[in-house]
């Protein structure tokens, strides 16, 4: 029998067995992620909404902002929060850094941009006579225009947000600089990965890798019935 065939073998033990280490990592994510995705969520979808009905000078430039920021490497967001972060920063007297609260800050900075333009772009591409007819209604302000469009748009505003989550638990730069991969603290899937195979545990490494693929599958299918419902 092959060394990889005896990892896997090894690995989906820990996580049949489940293993109390493994899914306390496996939990620390999932909280780290949601989090991060509920507050991104919060900003981003209202803005998205309201910049797509509204005009105002230099829109065209905030939507290449926003695409741009969509693309920008995970470790420059963790930079710019370290620094910001660290004692010698502007908020290092709250003393966040190397806790689950910057990670989770990490996490929403890194998904918000995504999460506003694929909104933004949603509604945009939405039925152009969704506006008219909510004028004709009675929403006259972009206030009342706001809940009417989240309610007729909600699956594909929600699979932008499944989208966010998605990239949020797969990270690992930002979560490495601004969490400290802390074991039962600030320790994620990614950033337990990368520790137990360079410490040469490639068995606990594959189990928590064999469970970020499930829930990768388990976003990915939850994004085809939403598809499917647009």
């Amino acid at each position: 029998m092959s060394y990889f065939t005896e990892a896997i073998l090894s690995a989906l033990q820990l996580i049949i067995k489940f293993d109390p280490e493994i899914y306390q990592i496996v939990w620390t994510s999932l909280k780290i992620s949601l989090c991060a995705a509920y507050f991104a969520t919060l900003f981003g979808v209202f803005l998205g909404i309201l910049t797509a009905i509204t005009e105002f000078p230099g829109k065209r430039l905030l939507q290449q902002s926003l695409n741009t920021l969509m693309a920008m490497p995970t470790v420059m967001i963790g930079l710019i929060l370290y620094g910001l972060l660290s004692r010698q920063g502007p908020l290092g007297e709250l003393g966040l850094l190397y806790t689950e609260t910057a990670v989770i800050l990490g996490e929403a900075c890194l998904i918000f941009p995504l999460i506003m333009n694929l909104t933004l772009v949603t509604v945009q591409s939405a039925d152009k006579r969704l506006i008219t007819t909510l004028k004709i209604m009675g929403a006259t302000t972009q206030q009342q225009q706001i809940i009417p469009i989240l309610s007729e748009l909600r699956y594909p505003i929600l699979a932008g947000v499944i989208t966010g989550f998605g990239r949020a638990i797969g990270e690992v730069g930002a979560a490495m600089m601004l969490g400290g991969n802390i074991q039962g603290l600030t320790r994620t899937m990614t950033t337990a990965i990368a520790l137990e195979t360079s410490k040469g545990d490639f068995e606990q490494g594959l189990a928590l890798g064999l469970l970020l693929l499930f829930i990768a599958f388990s976003i990915n299918m939850f994004l085809q019935i939403l598809n499917s419902k647009n």
